[in-house]
């Protein structure tokens, strides 16, 4: 059965159309490129703070006392999961680390309204990540594919590391949850996080050398493959009304969005990118050289869209987050209010404190 969408296909192909180069200048790499880099100096500046935090605790608070900074929850996604549930059953907002599930919000609905979009424009993992691979373009000329089959099966590994927290998250029960919030762990897993990587181990430095080397010859080797954060992102982005949109009667079929996609997707091919690979990069948009033909757009009925500007892009994601942030510190909800006494005690012996035995119902 040939679609009204195969038949036009079919047509163009067969006419093709004189190329309208687009009058109006395209930016939306460099305002993704300021964001990435607001991003990633906010996270330095959270990270440095923290890490003098923990060695005041460490020192017994004979060291410079600096307040510990909330926003290294949100590296507890995990967490924010488990935070989720916790809110979306009691309507109560988590008492330990509720920076974090602010946080896992704002990006839980920026992924619903502009695609996946926090692991292209807001994580600073996805930033090292896309430099990565654009310095082993640069420097051997290309970025190798792996086979097909070899792809896909890659692909599932982040689907299969996602439902193992998904499982572990959903056979909790709500008075489980607030059981491990309220642990000792809990209240300093972002310490343990932090040692992790201060003190690792021949191994797990051998690992770490090996991602950022396949993140060199792959593009985005961790966010593609590996990432069950992006994954679950990915999902919930599958929900957003705002997709990816190609004007085949303007297209002029060069092929150069599909060659300029990250996540390989053949957006040449489709006239709607609805992808849970899809991370909102914009970069498909901007080597079009055709006049509106690409955009990140919205349904605005049956034949017509309505485009996404960058700068849209940008605003909404920058009041969705500080809007939210904005709200929890304003109502209070934003730092973990606990005694000096009770970290001074805690993070020195973070690495001590077992992960606690909880029923799941």
């Amino acid at each position: 059965m040939i679609t009204a969408e195969a038949s036009v296909a079919e047509i163009v192909k067969a006419h093709p159309k004189r190329l309208i180069r687009r009058v109006n200048r395209e930016y939306s790499q460099p305002l993704r490129f300021a964001v990435q880099l607001f991003f990633v100096a906010l996270n330095l500046w959270i990270g440095v703070q923290f890490y003098l935090w923990v060695r005041w605790a460490e020192s017994g608070g004979r060291a410079l006392e600096v307040s510990r900074p909330a926003g290294v929850e949100g590296w507890l996604p995990i967490e924010g999961l488990m935070q989720s549930k916790y809110f979306l059953f009691t309507g109560q907002v988590p008492r330990v680390h509720a920076a974090g599930f602010f946080l896992f919000a704002s990006f839980l609905i920026i992924s619903f309204v502009f695609r996946k979009s926090f692991c292209s424009w807001l994580c600073p993992v996805g930033t090292v990540s896309e430099y990565l691979w654009k310095f082993g373009r640069y420097t051997f000329r290309r970025n190798f594919q792996l086979p097909r089959w070899a792809d896909i099966a890659l692909r599932s590994l982040k689907y299969i590391l996602l439902s193992f927290f998904a499982y572990a998250v959903a056979s909790m029960s709500v008075g489980a949850i607030a059981q491990f919030l309220g642990s000792s762990y809990a209240l300093v897993v972002d310490v343990r996080m932090l040692n992790f990587f201060r003190y690792l181990g021949g191994t797990t430095a051998f690992v770490v050398l090996g991602l950022v080397i396949a993140s060199i010859l792959v593009q985005n080797f961790w966010c593609r493959y590996l990432c069950p954060y992006g994954a679950f992102l990915g999902l919930a982005s599958l929900l957003s009304p705002a997709r990816i949109t190609r004007n085949l009667g303007t297209c002029i079929d060069c092929a150069k969005c599909a060659k300029a996609c990250p996540s390989t997707l053949p957006v040449d091919k489709l006239v709607q990118i609805r992808s849970a690979e899809c991370t909102g990069c914009l970069e498909c948009v901007a080597v079009c050289p055709a006049n509106n033909t690409l955009a990140l757009s919205l349904p605005a009925g049956l034949r017509t869209r309505r485009v996404i500007p960058a700068w849209t892009m940008a605003a909404g994601i920058a009041i969705i987050f500080f809007g939210l942030v904005g709200y929890a510190k304003i109502t209070g909800h934003w730092n973990t209010e606990l005694p000096q006494q009770v970290y001074l005690y805690l993070v020195p012996n973070a690495n001590e404190q077992q992960h606690p035995t909880v029923a799941g119902n």
